[in-house]
């Protein structure tokens, strides 16, 4: 069984082609600028070099089209034909309370991803367009809805419910999501397989640091809580976002800036975060280099990202009456060894000891890095929500 993943944007499109036997990946890439002059498509067929096929692309129908003839290329393709797509999955950023798990797509869910996009207004839109252009190009193909909030559905109402009037819930939703949850998910159950546990018997809490960076507990493979929240600006400190900061502050600007609604926003989604602390950059690469060269802003911008980051790994060992594991992925969390140490600061009275060299050592591999006697695991563990993805569409499409 080949699985397609699509992961489409507002003008891109991102894929891989995965053989399920071996869950390896046949192709990958990227359609860029659709819609926009400069199109083009970037394919990389397994252990061969990337292919750059420059071409209009004004619709994300277009796009696909391209993706699938690049798929069945004499030269460049990897199929000999288009049905020996089983599946397409597609990624889908919020599903808000109607999915608690992926779906068969329909019209229904077609319609209830569309009742969400004022929850996700630039992401959901453009899911709907991957789905339609996919549906219009392989019109027989099972298409499956993977959702990044779904896993954050078990969380119990005591964490997931605002401190608002009750009919703001009632009427709007409005209350904690989450988001990363393919990725959590994912690297929950191979930390289980990591401690050699059923995973329905593990506490693990689990750290995506990225751009976008959360932090979710994790017990018996459920979500029980995580940081970001009724949209992805919410919880720790990120790249560009603040991450959680006092609600008075807009209310503040507005008065004392003179700023209007549209630029808080754009002020605390592109401006913030780390980049907005150290002037520098909102790559951790560039920070801690320019921290090393004795950049003070840019190392209060590291600190002040642990030290967020840190918080909630507390409030979630506390809620989880304990932890088996800790677990590191995403850019800054596999590759990162020491924003690693500088998380897990102060946490040796919970019995978690960090092997300094196995920490050191430990770039974008899966890795145990906790000392020997360390009463709780530490492991890095590279996330690929893409072949979760595929795994989820597969069961589906059986």
């Amino acid at each position: 069984m080949k699985i397609l993943v699509i992961n489409a944007g507002s003008s891109s499109l991102k894929y891989q082609l995965i053989d399920m036997e071996t869950e390896g990946v046949m192709a990958k890439g990227l359609c860029e600028r659709i819609g926009i002059d400069g199109s083009r498509l970037k394919h990389t067929p397994a252990e061969k070099d990337t292919v750059i096929i420059e071409k209009p692309m004004p619709t994300h129908a277009d796009a696909i089209k391209m993706v699938l003839d690049a798929m069945i290329d004499a030269n460049y393709g990897v199929i000999n034909s288009m049905n020996e797509i089983s599946a397409v999955g597609h990624r889908v950023v919020h599903g808000g309370e109607f999915f608690n798990q992926s779906v068969i797509i329909d019209d229904e869910v077609k319609k209830a991803i569309e009742a969400c996009v004022p929850l996700a207004p630039i992401h959901n839109p453009a899911n709907l367009v991957g789905i339609n252009a996919c549906e219009t190009a392989m019109p027989n193909v099972p298409q499956v809805a993977v959702f990044d909030t779904a896993f954050h559905q078990t969380m119990p109402a005591e964490a997931f419910m605002y401190a608002l009037p009750h009919e703001l819930y009632e009427k709007d939703k409005i209350r904690k999501y989450g988001f990363h949850g393919t990725s959590h998910k994912y690297v929950a159950a191979k930390a289980a397989e990591m401690l050699g546990k059923p995973l329905s018997e593990c506490k693990i809490v689990t750290f995506h640091l990225g751009n976008g960076s959360s932090v979710t507990a994790v017990d018996g493979g459920k979500s029980i809580d995580t940081s970001m929240g009724f949209t992805p600006l919410a919880g720790v400190v990120m790249g560009t976002r603040s991450g959680t900061i006092d609600a008075a502050i807009v209310k503040y600007l507005a008065d004392k800036e003179g700023m209007n609604l549209e630029q808080i926003d754009e002020l605390l989604n592109k401006k913030s975060g780390v980049l907005g602390i150290s002037g520098v950059s909102s790559d951790f690469r560039d920070l801690e280099a320019a921290a090393n060269d004795g950049h003070k802003r840019a190392q209060l911008a590291l600190d002040v990202f642990a030290y967020s980051t840190r918080r909630y790994f507390g409030e979630y060992a506390v809620a989880l009456g304990g932890v088996d594991a800790v677990v590191f992925t995403a850019g800054v969390g596999e590759n990162t060894p020491p924003m690693r140490e500088a998380i897990l600061k102060n946490t040796e009275f919970m019995g978690i000891k960090m092997d300094k060299e196995k920490n050191k050592a430990a770039r974008g591999v899966q890795a145990d890095i906790s000392a020997a006697d360390s009463r709780v695991k530490i492991f890095v563990i590279p996330t690929n929500e893409e072949l979760m993805i595929a795994r989820e569409t597969a069961e589906l499409a059986k």
